[in-house]
């Protein structure tokens, strides 16, 4: 079409493909209800492997198990980042633990419910638990800021840890 300016398809990365181990988990303890974290799971994982039903907690009888799933995509966490538009604040909470190979973060099960990305903050035991992800390969550093580019960054760049990465506290850096 003459005229009309066609915009290319962005790249969508998932992960698996691309030379990553990735690792999902999440703890279900004392009152924790398998099917409401599994729904959170799902909404954030839809491809997470389950195995047997899980019980729901009674007096008496805790929740008390792990799930893991490996080489889970990571396709529509990263479709909600992109959604939500928190790429940066994404970044900066994907790569508090990077140490060049290996990074490891959480993300709150209670926003999962709906659909949503909220990393909890270092210091916190979040109410409604946690998915802690664990990603690692060769060139993870670039695989990150890829999976988190956006427009803005041709104006302001950001990369692993910069200057204009948020505090420890989570208090963002102010731009001058």
């Amino acid at each position: 079409m003459a005229g009309e300016f066609m915009q290319e398809p962005m790249l969508r990365l998932n992960g698996v493909n691309e030379n990553l181990r990735i690792l999902i988990e999440t703890v279900l303890e004392g009152a924790d209800s398998p099917q409401k974290v599994k729904g959170a799971l799902l909404e954030i994982f839809p491809e997470f492997p389950f195995g047997k039903e899980s019980a729901e907690p009674m007096l008496g009888k805790a929740s008390n198990e792990t799930w893991s799933g490996e080489k889970v995509s990571l396709e529509t966490f990263l479709k909600l980042l992109h959604d939500q538009r928190i790429l940066d604040t994404a970044l900066d909470a994907m790569t508090v633990n990077f140490d060049g190979k290996k990074t490891q973060f959480s993300l709150l099960r209670q926003a999962a419910i709906v659909g949503k990305v909220a990393f909890p903050l270092s210091n916190e035991q979040p109410l409604g638990g946690v998915i802690t992800i664990t990603l690692q390969g060769e060139n993870l550093a670039d695989w990150l800021e890829a999976a988190t580019w956006h427009k803005g960054r041709d104006i302001a760049p950001r990369s692993i840890k910069d200057e204009h990465s948020m505090d420890e506290d989570g208090e963002a850096v102010t731009w001058l």
